[in-house]
């Protein structure tokens, strides 16, 4: 009786079986060296792929059958787990390309990062749901900050700051339930500021504040009041000291790679051969596939293995040059698709802890999206994070499925209260 009342959003599920479909379909072809071998063989990374999109399968099917009240009764105490799993990382994991991660068991290896997220969204989840939850109460802002910075501290003490990043999707849900947009304000000024300390000359850069700042005073002086002017200048104070503090930041916190990252797309240097190697091959690879491509299994540039990469992280240049612009809008329209879908999922919940998930779900989608593409295309420093659903691994396979149909189940009985 109680499945009988379910109603599963099978459109969403479609769009994950075409993406993931799709996403084996090009990791074969990123790997393919010439030789005969089926996309299923399980000594191919398509056919290791397809292994971990069956057990994401069966792990999804086994979450659609479960009670939903289980994901939000068991919030906390699977956020607590992920997070004694990333604490054992920092002492168990071995080496993955310069960064600590991975926990090897038995010959089998996983990213406890991966999990980390949909166990923070659903933490999350819970504690927004709470009936105390007030914007103007400390408490509520301390909260939820220690619930989103604790997994980003501990990923960023495993020299993955890109996923550490990652965790600052989880921002965007908050203004959805009544976080001031001021501090998305805050926020795009700190990125602005620090990117114009490492491209101008900082007393330039607090010369052209001060500047501002004086006009802001004297062209609205009528309407100022006292207590307007000092906190204008305690503004300017603190925009000060973080323009001073951005070399201490680049030089000391970041790693050598990722500042020559950032050198490299700011135009500060150019290593071709070096740090920009990735996303200069990755470019001339979905620039030479033009408007239709050149043919699934007939990128020259896939098949010559010049980018590094290709089957994870930089999967989506295979697309561009075997697909092209044609393939590759396609791909893009598909998860604008989902993530329009997700939100209006989300919008119809009744219940706070489903909305907010939705919403949490949708925000990582986008932000693993927009930085994915955008590096590959050099819009933004590489850092190493899947394209959900499309690179290959096991561990963000998982994860992502996991997100997702957590949702897909809250929203199959939309209209309880969890």
């Amino acid at each position: 009786m109680y499945q009988e009342r379910m109603k599963i959003d099978w459109w969403t599920v479609a769009l994950w079986a075409v993406l993931t479909i799709f996403g084996v379909v090009n990791i074969y072809s990123a790997t393919y060296s010439g030789d005969v071998q089926s996309i299923f063989a399980f000594s191919t990374f398509s056919g290791k792929q397809l292994i971990w999109v069956g057990a994401a399968s069966l792990v999804a099917a086994v979450i659609l059958l479960t009670e939903p009240r289980f994901f939000s009764n068991g919030a906390y105490p699977i956020y607590g787990v992920v997070m004694l799993l990333l604490v054992a990382t920092l002492f168990l994991a071995v080496t993955v390309n310069g960064g600590k991660s991975w926990i090897e068991i038995g010959g089998f290896r996983f990213q406890p990062t991966e999990f980390a997220k949909f166990a923070t969204a659903l933490a999350l989840a819970k504690f927004m749901s709470g009936i105390d939850v007030e914007w103007s109460q400390s408490r509520t802002k301390l909260g939820a900050l220690l619930l989103i910075g604790l997994p980003a501290a501990l990923v960023f003490l495993q020299h993955d700051t890109g996923s550490a990043l990652v965790f600052v999707a989880f921002v965007l849900p908050l203004f959805r339930e009544g976080l001031s947009g001021g501090i998305l304000v805050v926020g795009v000024a700190a990125i602005a500021l620090f990117v114009l300390s490492l491209l101008v000359n900082k007393y330039i850069l607090l010369g052209v504040l001060v500047v501002i700042a004086v006009l802001y005073l004297f062209v609205w002086l009528n309407k100022r009041t006292a207590h307007d002017w000092w906190r204008a200048i305690g503004v300017l104070l603190l925009c000060a000291a973080f323009i001073f503090s951005v070399d201490f930041l680049f030089n000391q916190v970041l790693e050598p790679h990722q500042r020559e990252r950032i050198d490299v797309l700011l135009g500060k240097t150019e290593d071709l051969q070096g740090s920009g190697y990735n996303v200069n091959q990755s470019k001339i690879a979905i620039g030479s596939g033009g408007f239709m491509g050149k043919g699934y299994l007939a990128g020259t540039l896939t098949k010559a293995d010049f980018v590094p990469e290709q089957h994870t992280d930089f999967i989506f240049c295979t697309v561009g040059e075997e697909w092209g612009w044609v393939g590759s809008s396609l791909v893009v329209v598909l998860y604008v698709v989902l993530l329009v879908r997700l939100v209006g999922m989300a919008e119809r919940q009744r219940s706070t802890f489903s909305r907010f998930y939705g919403y949490s779900v949708a925000s990582i989608l986008f932000v693993h999206l927009f930085v994915n593409v955008g590096m590959v295309l050099g819009l933004v420093p590489v850092i190493g994070i899947p394209l959900p659903f499309f690179s290959y691994g096991g561990s963000s396979m998982l994860s992502f499925t996991i997100l997702l149909f957590i949702f897909i189940r809250l929203d199959a009985t939309k209209n309880q209260l969890y």
